[in-house]
């Protein structure tokens, strides 16, 4: 009597660990496409950046290129989509924290900030998305004032500005400061250092907030590490 036995496919694990290797290289591909694009985005804008600049900076072929992304604009909008999920997710931990609405918005600060030193996408994004806004996705700058004004009228009902500090317009002022900060950081980085950041929140805080909260704050962020040297080239 013959025991039937399940019929194996010799290549099968061979076939398995190449398509593997296939999905991985294409995931390389991409991600390289999005840091090259990325940075031509970031130094040209959207209408000076050309796709075979992004082609040669990532080492991969044009068919390489329009199989992941079928035209710049879709690659433009796929830098700024991942832009803004980065920034979110940096605003949404730094809220985590459960401190008051004025703590939350210097640590929010501190939080943007390190993400755009850190991670070119983000500073691209956030470029495209200054520069035209007709695709569909939300204003960053409108967006930072609304999230800007609705801790700072947290901060007033809490108690925390003195009773002659406009919270709309010490929000006004905090938007421009930080929107301005960015702009010039396009040149040099320092603009968003954690020391320069700080040194903003002294300075915006000296007489719009009461003392005793003042003195309680942390303006150098709530789990700030002070670095380990002094960048003597910082604004």
């Amino acid at each position: 009597m013959v025991t039937s036995q399940p019929m194996h496919d010799p290549e099968q694990p061979h076939t398995r660990r190449a398509g593997k290797e296939r999905q991985e290289r294409s995931v390389r591909t991409r991600g390289a496409l999005l840091r090259a694009a990325a940075e031509q985005f970031e130094k040209n804008g959207y209408e000076r950046t050309r796709l075979s600049e992004v082609t040669n900076s990532a080492g991969v072929t044009s068919g390489a290129l329009h199989f992941h992304f079928p035209n710049k604009r879709e690659l433009a909008d796929t830098v700024e989509q991942t832009a803004l999920h980065h920034l979110y997710k940096a605003a949404d931990q730094a809220r985590r924290t459960r401190n008051n609405a004025l703590q939350t918005l210097i640590d929010t600060t501190h939080a943007l900030a390190r993400t755009l030193r850190q991670d070119v996408i983000t500073r691209a994004g956030l470029r495209l998305n200054n520069d035209a806004n007709e695709h569909g996705h939300p204003n960053l700058h409108h967006t930072w004032q609304n999230y800007v004004q609705q801790l700072l009228t947290q901060a007033a009902t809490e108690g925390t500005l003195t009773p002659h500090t406009s919270p709309q317009q010490l929000a006004n002022t905090i938007t421009a400061t930080t929107i301005g900060l960015q702009t010039l950081a396009r040149n040099n980085k320092n603009w968003l250092s954690h020391q320069t950041i700080t040194n903003v929140w002294h300075h915006l805080l000296h007489n719009t907030t009461t003392p005793a909260p003042l003195t309680e704050l942390h303006l150098n962020g709530t789990h700030h590490t002070p670095p380990t040297h002094h960048n003597k080239n910082q604004p």
